[in-house]
């Protein structure tokens, strides 16, 4: 049987990379960190205008109804350019978790999926992440107390920011208290496997744009009269990483395809599409730096912002022990073996 992205999944995911790349290149990245700006206006405005941000949203909230599956490529594309602004949060967790609420009967205060969809940033506080990010330019927050979901306006939030490893992620911790008034709903659902999965998509991208970089370099640099790619030692550090992200790719695309399942196998490829994603974005970064030799550590090289964005990727929505605590779970409970421990259909009465 052969599997493969739709005419529709591809022309979308194509049109969105393309829009990325030509408007969030490295300078843009380093006009942005002299600025210290959150966002590029010009680049946001493009991403809403495209329907980008409602593409997980149902259509009679004015999205796409679209699935995971249709978002991955896109996410994939967000790590490739390592874009600040916070396409995939909103879009592919905030969005779809607004939506779920609302359909749930919990009254969208405020209207935040329609603000949402209009290209304001609602932050989220999940207890996956001891951080939020991008809060100061959110104009609400949802944030938990126990098993209870707060929709909290951005001035009822005290923000304190803090040093992130990648400069271009605005993290912060918050204080706020809990009001009945606030209460927006119960439970975060299937939020931190849908995080962690979207994570791993843009772990792919930052690999591949690691990988690429790499490649170019090794064509450039010349070395006793010959480009360093022709060495056997560099082919084979590029290979190895390419092969890495090869093998991840599959499986971050399995699992947000079977997320909406809710099965503990569902859940358990989302753990595992999260840790092979970020080998292979560990394994791709090490070997570009490298590639590059000890300048490959420096700020001159653009290269930087990709090792970082992956270090900071890697811990977001869940580190690789707490996956690997997932997957051990579905081990443990349920029927395994080499035809069994992924089969998304399989319950706990199987």
């Amino acid at each position: 049987m052969h599997f493969d992205f739709t005419e529709d999944q591809a022309a979308i995911t194509l049109a969105a990379r393309d829009m990325l790349i030509e408007c969030c290149q490295p300078a843009d990245l380093r006009r942005m960190l002299d600025a210290d700006l959150a966002h590029d206006e010009t680049r946001w405005r493009t991403i809403t205008e495209m329907g980008l941000i409602g593409m997980l949203a149902p259509e009679d909230s004015g999205g796409m109804g679209l699935d995971l599956i249709d978002f991955v490529g896109i996410a994939e594309a967000a790590g490739y350019v390592a874009l600040p602004e916070p396409l995939v949060e909103l879009a592919g967790i905030t969005v779809p978790l607004l939506a779920r609420l609302r359909a749930e009967g919990f009254a969208d205060k405020g209207d935040l999926l329609g603000a949402a969809l209009g290209g304001n940033v609602i932050a989220l506080g999940h207890p996956a992440n001891p951080l939020i990010a991008d809060a100061d330019g959110a104009i609400a927050m949802i944030l938990g107390d126990d098993q209870n979901l707060h929709a909290v306006e951005r001035a009822d939030v005290r923000l304190t920011r803090q040093t992130s490893f990648d400069p271009l992620r605005r993290l912060f911790s918050a204080e706020w208290d809990p009001a009945p008034a606030s209460r927006a709903g119960s439970g975060w659902g299937d939020t931190a496997a849908r995080g962690a999965v979207l994570a791993a998509a843009q772990l792919l991208g930052v690999a591949q744009r690691a990988i690429d970089m790499a490649v170019a370099y090794a064509g450039d640099r010349q070395q006793f009269g010959r480009a360093i790619g022709a060495n056997q030692a560099v082919k084979h550090l590029l290979a190895d990483a390419q092969v890495k992200v090869e093998f991840a790719r599959p499986v971050v695309q399995a699992a947000a395809a079977e997320l909406s399942q809710g099965t503990p196998a569902a859940f358990a490829r989302a753990a595992h599409a999260k840790i092979a994603a970020g080998e292979a974005a560990d394994l791709a970064t090490r070997n570009a730096v490298q590639v590059h030799g000890a300048m490959g550590m420096t700020w001159e090289v653009d290269l930087h912002f990709w090792v970082k964005r992956a270090l900071a990727l890697q811990r977001a929505w869940g580190t690789g022990g707490m996956h690997m605590q997932t997957i051990l779970n579905r081990i443990t409970t349920l029927p395994s073996g080499a035809d069994l421990t992924f089969v998304s259909a399989m319950t706990a009465n199987s």
